[in-house]
């Protein structure tokens, strides 16, 4: 997506894209990080909403519609004094079976290159999180998460299969770093990566690298978005994940006395 600071126009798109996927046969269909609003620190505070808020509420109503289970990737969410970037999984029936508030903020001050200090506004979330949709583990991770391998062990030892990763990751960073990591930690952890990322030029002065990934437990990219605002879509296979951690017995040899992860 090309999220913007307008919020009605960026829940028509949202909507647009899930009816595309439905129609592509998808199942699961995960949306980047702040999928409903992109724009400055000024106007985070405003556009905050609760869970049971009207940008929520729509996605839910899709999620019912078509049947399918939904990751809306992440949403500036308004609880009491506090304002989290929060992710949902609506499952089939418009039920929440998932949320995570992003663990580790952004907070970068660089002139002239990056400056963004996500802290000023959002408050750090302190639990990870895992689900299931049939027999398949997901867990949850967003965007600045994936710098942090620690995480993904955390959800690894929690059963995860699949790590779902929505993002808005920086043009600069994201041509040198965005790959490499999505596939380090789909490696490390043989496991599926799908990571779901904003493109293209925000009103924060800020322009994301895009190029959402999906990749399989061998670090191999299943299919990757080229620039600009596409979908993408995969097939995860529980047996592909059974065969790979059986044959290749890495995890096995997790050192966690040692290493406690």
């Amino acid at each position: 997506m090309n999220s913007q600071d307008n919020k009605s126009i960026n829940l028509i798109n949202a909507e647009k894209h899930i009816e595309r996927l439905v129609m592509e046969g998808a199942e699961l269909i995960v949306l980047p990080e702040y999928f409903n609003f992109l724009g400055s620190e000024e106007q985070e505070r405003e556009n905050a909403e609760p869970i049971n808020g009207e940008s929520l509420n729509r996605i839910k109503k899709k999620a019912i519609q078509y049947k399918v289970y939904i990751c809306i990737g992440s949403f500036l969410e308004r609880e009491n004094n506090n304002i989290y970037n929060t992710s949902i999984v609506f499952d089939i029936d418009g039920e929440i079976i998932a949320k995570y508030r992003k663990i580790h903020l952004f907070d970068v001050n660089n002139p002239g290159s990056i400056v963004h200090m996500e802290s000023k506004i959002i408050t750090p979330g302190q639990e990870v999180t895992v689900f299931k949709i049939k027999d398949i583990t997901f867990g949850i991770a967003t965007c600045y998460d994936l710098r942090f391998p620690e995480i993904f062990r955390k959800l690894l030892n929690l059963g995860a299969e699949v790590f779902l990763l929505p993002a808005a990751f920086h043009l600069e960073t994201g041509r040198d770093h965005w790959e490499v990591l999505l596939r380090a930690r789909a490696i490390e952890n043989l496991a599926y990566v799908i990571a779901a990322a904003q493109w293209g030029f925000h009103p924060i002065n800020n322009t994301c690298y895009g190029h959402s990934m999906a990749i399989n437990p061998w670090g191999t990219i299943l299919a990757q978005a080229a620039d600009g605002v596409s979908n993408i879509t995969v097939n995860i296979d529980k047996n592909t994940i059974i065969k790979i951690r059986d044959t290749f017995p890495v995890l096995k040899h997790r050192r966690s006395d040692i290493f406690g992860i």
